[in-house]
């Protein structure tokens, strides 16, 4: 019976590869899924499903899935470390259509960064921002172990290759999980990238800004929907009681240079909530920051 269950847990943590489908296809990239027991989902807090507004979202439709979808470059270059670029949806999406609806892939191809781009699912289709298992130390950890022998299986990195620069990005629900992350998942993670998404965890965010200088952290604020323009200024109150230089600028106003010389920014945008993002924001963010390197 041991041996039996040895043998499951062993077909489990396999890593299935496969080309995509169903995520956006985008000359010069590498595109194709792996599935790994260090997602979100399944999760015990979740195993009976999620009430939300008298709407059960049930945990076979919506908590079941632990798939990742990974893209680098067609011309990816790794010697030994490879830079790892993570994106979060937010409320009602999944990995596939956050790639299309938010032309993640687009931007982050368009970006020619050396490095590697991963979704991991976390609540499907739902109105949910718990992280699941993410949430808990070390499991993003062996998260990013599963990426790296999918990149290796693929041979888009060699057999000895480790994970380099860590960045974690998001939008709107994805707040909670990158901080979690952030707090528990025991890699070090260089830079958090929020697009309308600052609703809370800002306890965190502050400890790790204040752990390293080199943090970088970037918030895009809209006018729609109560939380993340309200919660950058109250996180703004938190860093000037603490003299932590940081940038407070309107997007309309801002110029690629500073993001390149401020390593904590708030930007104002006047767009709608699901416009942030897209055509070319995440794109913006990828092509000025100190991590990432051109290919």
């Amino acid at each position: 019976m041991k041996l039996y269950l040895i043998f499951v847990l062993f077909l489990v943590s396999t890593l299935f590869i496969y080309s995509t489908v169903n995520a956006q296809d985008t000359d010069g990239a590498v595109t194709f899924h792996i599935y790994s027991i260090h997602t979100s989902f399944p999760d015990t807090g979740r195993a009976k499903g999620h009430l939300y507004e008298n709407k059960l979202y049930a945990a076979n439709e919506h908590y079941n899935d632990s798939i990742v979808l990974i893209i680098a470059p067609k011309n990816l270059n790794v010697k030994k470390k490879v830079d790892l670029v993570f994106w979060f949806h937010g409320w009602g999406n999944n990995v596939d259509s956050a790639a299309i609806r938010y032309e993640l892939i687009k931007q982050f191809i368009a970006s020619k960064r050396n490095a590697v781009l991963i979704l991991a699912e976390t609540a499907r289709n739902a109105p949910d921002s718990y992280g699941g298992k993410l949430e808990n130390p070390g499991v993003f950890k062996g998260l990013v172990a599963d990426i790296l022998q999918g990149l290796k299986r693929k041979k888009l990195i060699p057999e000895n290759g480790a994970s380099g620069h860590i960045l974690l990005g998001g939008h709107s629900g994805a707040n909670r999980v990158i901080a979690r992350i952030i707090k528990n998942g025991e890699m070090p993670i260089d830079e958090a990238m929020l697009f309308d998404a600052l609703y809370s965890e800002t306890p965190i965010f502050i400890d790790w800004l204040k752990a390293d200088k080199q943090h970088r952290f970037i918030h895009l604020s809209t006018n729609h929907g109560y939380g993340p323009l309200e919660e950058s200024l109250a996180m703004m109150k938190l860093l000037d009681d603490d003299d932590v230089d940081y940038l407070k600028i309107e997007e309309t106003a801002l110029v690629p240079v500073q993001l390149r010389v401020h390593n904590i920014v708030f930007i104002h945008s006047l767009k709608e909530h699901n416009d942030i993002v897209n055509p070319d924001n995440f794109r913006l963010m990828l092509e000025n920051n100190s991590f990432l390197k051109a290919l």
